[in-house]
């Protein structure tokens, strides 16, 4: 029987390989079993936003209609960028929400997905934020006492290295092994003279070196990976179909391109394999 019901981001389980379960209105397609059997999924032309459910002609910040993506804190350019953030100055959106989300724990990390690269997030989206980049590996380097403060670590590692990924080239395979506590020391030894200034202005406690992290290896459910990347998009083409080759990131590998599920929150679909 298909399923009916609007998209949302996939739900994983740390194992080997990811668990992935894909969440069609209140139910959820165990995909995993679905790899290397026929897949297809219809946009049935509606699209709900994924914070107040309205219908909306078009989607924005993956799934939010409009008037949610110009109010809501969650959907501002500081959760992009956290350096910007600018709660002290009392024009966060929704001071409550900030409250809650950026006044917590936020962990500095190295992922390896189309290569090292460094990024930030909540102490609870761990390990599911690296399974979502498509990280083949991770390790937590620093813990913020809050969002702010693990922004500013990574606008200064980020000098010396990458804070996005490729997501065709995380695509195409597997990426080059690296050694990631290798990696840190080395961004630790260069970053130093800043990160002492960082703590002298902002105080001891503000952040923390995780020095005893380990890396995590991440293996996803591929079997093939694709030699170019197609990207499927309903905006264009309503069905998607063919041969589920693999999951990885929160991106579905058929044999006729890739669907980025993300990034479609709140369409409206029918799944059936």
């Amino acid at each position: 029987m298909p399923t009916k019901g609007n998209l949302a981001k996939m739900k994983t389980t740390l194992a080997s390989p990811v668990d992935y379960k894909l969440p069609v209105g209140d139910e959820l397609v165990k995909l995993n079993e679905v790899i290397g059997k026929k897949l297809s999924i219809k946009f049935l032309d509606e699209i709900n936003c994924v914070h107040c459910g309205r219908k909306t002609n078009k989607s924005f910040s993956q799934g939010y209609c409009y008037p949610c993506f110009k109010s809501l804190a969650q959907c501002d350019m500081c959760i992009v960028k956290p350096e910007t953030c600018h709660f002290h100055e009392g024009t966060c959106r929704e001071p409550e929400w900030g409250e809650q989300h950026c006044f917590q724990d936020h962990y500095v990390y190295l992922a390896n997905s189309s290569g090292v690269k460094v990024g930030i997030t909540r102490g609870s989206q761990i390990p599911t934020r690296w399974i979502d980049q498509g990280a083949s590996s991770a390790i937590a380097v620093f813990r913020a006492k809050d969002r702010l403060v693990s922004g500013r670590l990574e606008v200064i590692l980020k000098q010396h290295i990458a804070d996005k990924t490729n997501w065709q080239r995380m695509l195409k395979g597997e990426p080059e092994h690296a050694d990631l506590i290798a990696r840190r020391d080395e961004l630790l030894k260069v970053c130093a003279k800043e990160l002492q200034q960082l703590e002298k202005e902002l105080g001891s406690d503000a952040f923390e070196f995780l020095a005893d992290e380990q890396q995590q290896d991440i293996n996803f459910p591929v079997d093939i990976y694709p030699e170019k990347i197609k990207a499927h998009n309903f905006d264009k083409t309503p069905a998607v179909s063919g041969v589920l080759q693999g999951i990885k990131g929160q991106y579905l590998i058929f044999d006729t391109g890739v669907l980025n599920i993300r990034k479609f929150g709140g369409y409206k679909v029918e799944v059936k394999s």
